[in-house]
């Protein structure tokens, strides 16, 4: 895992382009991204899974379409959530066979979309859902391959709005209710291919994603007793990325290899292993390139007024994350800066950082190439950021922010 660098100018690059080259065209605030890079980390992971199974990436970590055509490029299938992003996977060129679908919710026309694409699999999250899926499969003529995402009731150590495995979580189904959520299988036009489960995300061990997987073996056992065939178990993503100073790197393919060693100790046959990492693969290499628009000395405090706020990157406000935030170019004594950005929110905070007296023109927010972009507003009638697209050491793609007279003109129906 690799991110921004200083050249020998001491300014800040991301895959071999100077940010400040980088926004040049765009204007700020402008998420940079290397795809290289991206591309980088998702070949490990397709390597370290060899023939054995299939990288599905997580699309709503960054649904930008060249993003997502890096990783297909590179070897990966999607995890989609939502019949939009399944649209998205299929326009950037993903084979329906390589594309599974979670979540708790898909309404009847994203079922639907599913079915007649033919996926390799809806994973379902409930009784009630398989019984809804099976209705639809009669309803469109078609069969439709489910995978039962399990509820593992795995404690993982980590922010309570992204553990997903433990037992009061909306995800999955429990243990105790999959005789019945078998029992809804055997309904006509449902093949049951898969079990799947998901703890969370940033975990830092391999240790809850081993214990997980554990419980899935345990689930195949089960399913195969009642006479369903099986082609691959799914043991999920949330591989984490360090976000701080002085955190250790989480190295994906040791996941991959924990997986692969569990399932080989457990015999389970010719199954495949399907993981579905997202910030893993994106989060280091994209930042968020912010102009400084000025300085303001409350008390004792030393504020830092940016031009880029929560609507741009909400993870600070919503999980209280920490991201890096680094001057672009300049020097000087370090001091520390509460940074701080335009939207009317005190939430609207990105903490304490040591940067420059008298402060940069830019800065870079690091690791904002997962859940950055994807979960974006235009609250305050603020435009989505610009993007930039590096490659090959140079700008390959820029996409300008809207302007705000768009955001205007589309409230008065224009």
């Amino acid at each position: 895992m690799s991110g921004p660098t200083r050249g020998e100018s001491s300014e800040l690059a991301l895959g071999g382009v100077l940010l400040s080259e980088a926004v040049r065209e765009s204007g700020t605030p402008a998420f940079v991204y290397d795809l290289d890079g991206i591309a980088e980390n998702a070949r490990a992971l397709v390597a370290a899974l060899g023939a054995r199974g299939l990288c599905c990436y997580a699309i709503k970590a960054n649904g930008a379409a060249p993003i997502v055509r890096t990783l297909i490029a590179a070897g990966c299938g999607v995890d989609v959530v939502s019949g939009g992003e399944l649209e998205l996977a299929l326009a950037c060129g993903a084979r329906p066979d390589t594309i599974v679908y979670s979540g708790v919710a898909k309404r009847d026309d994203e079922l639907d979309l599913a079915l007649t694409r033919g996926i390799r699999a809806i994973h379902a999250e409930s009784v009630e859902e398989i019984e809804r899926i099976a209705a639809r499969a009669r309803a469109t003529g078609t069969s439709a391959r489910v995978g039962l995402r399990v509820n593992p009731a795995v404690e993982a150590d980590t922010h309570a709005h992204i553990a997903t495995g433990h037992d009061e979580a909306k995800f999955g189904i429990a243990r105790e209710d999959l005789p019945r959520a078998l029992a809804a299988s055997r309904e006509g036009g449902v093949q049951v291919v898969a079990v799947s489960s998901h703890v969370g995300s940033m975990l830092m061990t391999t240790e809850p994603y081993v214990a997980a997987l554990r419980v899935l073996i345990d689930v195949v056992a089960e399913v195969r007793s009642h006479g369903f065939a099986l082609s691959y178990v799914d043991a999920g993503g949330g591989f984490g990325v360090p976000y701080r100073d002085g955190e250790r790197s989480v190295d994906g393919p040791a996941f991959v290899a924990a997986a692969r060693a569990t399932l080989d100790a457990a015999d389970l046959g010719a199954l495949q292993l399907v993981i579905e990492p997202g910030r893993a693969l994106v989060a280091a290499h994209g930042v968020l390139v912010s102009r400084v628009i000025q300085p303001k000395r409350s008390g004792t405090r030393r504020w830092l007024l940016i031009d880029a706020g929560m609507n741009d990157l909400i993870r600070p406000a919503l999980y209280q994350a920490h991201h890096r935030i680094l001057p672009v170019s300049g020097g000087g004594p370090l001091v520390d800066w509460r940074v701080a950005g335009p939207v009317c929110e005190s939430s609207d905070d990105f903490g304490v950082h040591p940067l420059p007296d008298p402060p940069p023109e830019l800065v870079a927010i690091r690791e904002a190439g997962a859940y950055g972009r994807s979960m974006a507003s235009t609250y305050n009638v603020r435009p989505i950021a610009a993007e930039v697209f590096v490659a090959g050491g140079r700008v390959v793609e820029v996409r300008r922010a809207p302007g705000a007279s768009a955001l205007v003109a589309r409230e008065l129906g224009q």
